[in-house]
């Protein structure tokens, strides 16, 4: 096994008895720490990948990972030969990239996690430019699901989450595309940050407990308000404003552009001094030098330059 770090020579011989197949496998058993999601990642049954690890194993004389619960945890000379075996292949390919053009026609679908409330902000856009690159992509939208987010991202079951700023972990990047920030809608005829603290108000977040994101920043400068109502949704919100008078309801002014308001109600701007609201793109690094996650996420990021 000392011939893996030997660099004097190539002995061509050892080429013959190596499937490089094998190898992806590898890391993703690694990576995931489970066989099950590594077959998810590269798309092949779990037989198939527990066959595969087997025969990898007889071919490196090492068993490579031992079951702990239900997670498998890598030997020492797997943790020896991880990185080695990542750079390699990563060189692999790179090299099989440089004369490669990336075909749009070969995409089936595209499968994007997004807040419901930003969908209509961000979806929209993106349909229309991918139907002009190939009109047969099939998309999709669902909820973002925090808790699982990266297991997601790595396994490829979804391809992208765009969300507000936020930090999913080290093996998740980010790139901004929209800058938003809070407004105030409400029937009075003028606000100042007395008049805002001190009215009812309505709260709107899809999580059931925990604090909303303007009650942080109101925190941070040492304020408080009283919200009377929390709901899912800012359509609902606003059906309820109409019909309190003395409420407020602090808002997005992205999101508050895509929906129907009363003529009744005014829209003030924030009384107090918050930061603005990032919403971006989130992939995870590990998959970002593929060439179909390149091409899309470059030309997601291109809509919202």
């Amino acid at each position: 096994m000392n011939d893996i770090h030997n660099k004097t020579r190539i002995d061509m011989s050892v080429f013959h008895h190596i499937d490089i197949n094998l190898y992806p496998l590898f890391i993703a058993v690694y990576e995931q720490k489970s066989i099950s999601q590594a077959a998810q990642m590269l798309y092949i049954t779990q037989s198939a990948a527990s066959h595969a690890l087997q025969r990898l194993r007889i071919h490196l004389q090492d068993d490579l990972f031992v079951r702990a619960g239900t997670r498998m945890l890598p030997t020492p000379f797997a943790e020896q030969i991880y990185l080695p075996v990542k750079n390699a292949l990563y060189a692999i390919q790179n090299i099989s990239r440089q004369k490669q053009q990336f075909d749009p026609l070969v995409i089936k679908t595209l499968k994007i996690a997004v807040h419901d409330e930003i969908e209509p902000i961000i979806f929209p856009k993106i349909i229309q430019h991918f139907q002009a690159i190939n009109p047969d992509i099939q998309f999709l939208s669902s909820k973002v699901d925090r808790k699982n987010a990266v297991a997601d991202l790595a396994s490829q079951q979804i391809d992208f989450i765009i969300d507000l700023e936020q930090s999913y972990g080290e093996k998740v990047q980010y790139h901004n595309l929209v800058q938003d920030h809070f407004v105030i809608c409400t029937h009075h005829e003028s606000i100042d940050t007395a008049s805002y603290l001190s009215a009812p108000h309505i709260g709107v977040s899809s999580r059931r407990t925990g604090t909303l994101l303007e009650d942080m920043y109101l925190q941070k400068n040492k304020l408080t308000r009283q919200i009377f109502l929390r709901c899912q949704h800012y359509s609902t919100a606003l059906q309820v404003l109409e019909q309190h008078p003395s409420a407020m309801l602090t808002i997005p002014q992205g999101i508050l552009d895509n929906l129907q308001m009363s003529s009744r109600i005014q829209v003030f701007e924030y009384p107090v001094n918050i930061p603005v609201l990032n919403m971006g793109i989130y992939w995870h690094k590990d998959i970002q030098e593929n060439s179909r996650h390149q091409f899309l996420r470059e030309e997601i990021i291109k809509i919202f330059a």
